[in-house]
């Protein structure tokens, strides 16, 4: 069962189960894409649980590793309550210069792949829930319908002083802000006033917003998660695709399938420390290694 309350992205958490990831008689996960095939095709329900390695795929930035700096700070520098109250608007900066960026992505073969098996199956009774962590509405783009973002949206804003969320495409999301995000790590903070900042348009309200976004620190929704759990309660085979697995909560939920005895497969370009506890892992680019893998019987014969 997941706990509802679980404070996000609280990375390398994985160490106290070091020991059974790296037991001797663990066998390795398979890699024959023809017994996944055999299972996948008997699928009712599926969950597949995404991460930035998909995105990445799409020229998206992670801001993670070596060179993962915006200006001279990392995203965890940023990417908190404490950085935007300090400092809102080098934080809407960065997420400005975000947006902007993902408006000039399209999705990859990874992000098509799952919309098309979502929606293929879903005229025959089954159900394809994409679990995410990612904040750039890339599958919501290729046609992904049944999402649950767990850590919010790049697109959406939230008023920190009536809590009002919205949907938000505009570009740039306000006029200061225009021309401003580069991520150079010799140029200036723009020093936008905050009253000059994206404000709430609700009625008598003009608050100032936030990216609707899950910050480091902070919680998940508890009522997506309880939606997540039911999904993972329910499904009879998960994928993780593009994930590192060491972003918790969401590094939990495909091991917690896998010790129902629910089949498990991962795609992704590197091991990651869950692998050896799931059934099947697929290595190499998820826009390579999944269309194969989600095709319908008819796109398999050609």
């Amino acid at each position: 069962m997941i706990v509802s309350r679980c404070t996000c992205r609280a990375s390398h958490l994985y160490a106290h189960l070091s020991k059974p990831w790296g037991c001797l008689d663990m066998a390795r996960p398979s890699s024959d894409l023809a017994a996944f095939r055999d299972i996948f095709l008997r699928s009712k329900n599926i969950a597949i649980i995404t991460g930035a390695g998909v995105s990445a795929e799409s020229g998206v930035p992670t801001f993670r590793g070596a060179g993962g700096y915006w200006r001279k700070w990392q995203a965890q520098e940023l990417a908190t309550p404490e950085a935007f109250s300090r400092n809102p608007s080098r934080v809407w900066e960065f997420y400005h210069y975000r947006r902007e960026v993902m408006l000039t992505k399209n999705p990859n073969p990874a992000h098509l792949a799952i919309a098309e098996c979502e929606n293929r199956l879903s005229k025959q009774g089954c159900a394809v829930t994409v679990i995410t962590q990612n904040i750039d509405e890339l599958h919501r783009r290729a046609g992904s319908k049944n999402i649950m973002e767990i850590h919010g949206s790049l697109f959406r804003t939230r008023c920190m002083s009536c809590g009002h969320e919205a949907a938000n495409y505009n570009s740039p999301i306000c006029a200061a802000l225009k021309g401003k995000g580069a991520p150079d790590p010799d140029t200036d903070d723009a020093r936008i006033p905050v009253q000059q900042l994206p404000r709430c348009e609700q009625k008598s309200c003009h608050g100032l917003l936030r990216p609707a976004v899950v910050w480091f620190g902070e919680t998940l929704d508890s009522d997506i998660l309880i939606r997540v759990e039911k999904v993972l309660d329910s499904c009879d085979l998960c994928l993780v695709v593009g994930t590192s697995s060491v972003v918790y909560p969401a590094a939990m939920f495909a091991q917690q399938v896998a010790a129902r005895g629910i089949p498990v497969a991962e795609f992704n370009m590197e091991d990651t420390p869950a692998t050896m506890r799931f059934k099947f892992h697929f290595r190499g680019p998820c826009g390579t290694t999944l269309p194969p893998a989600l095709a319908s019987p008819e796109e398999e014969q050609n």
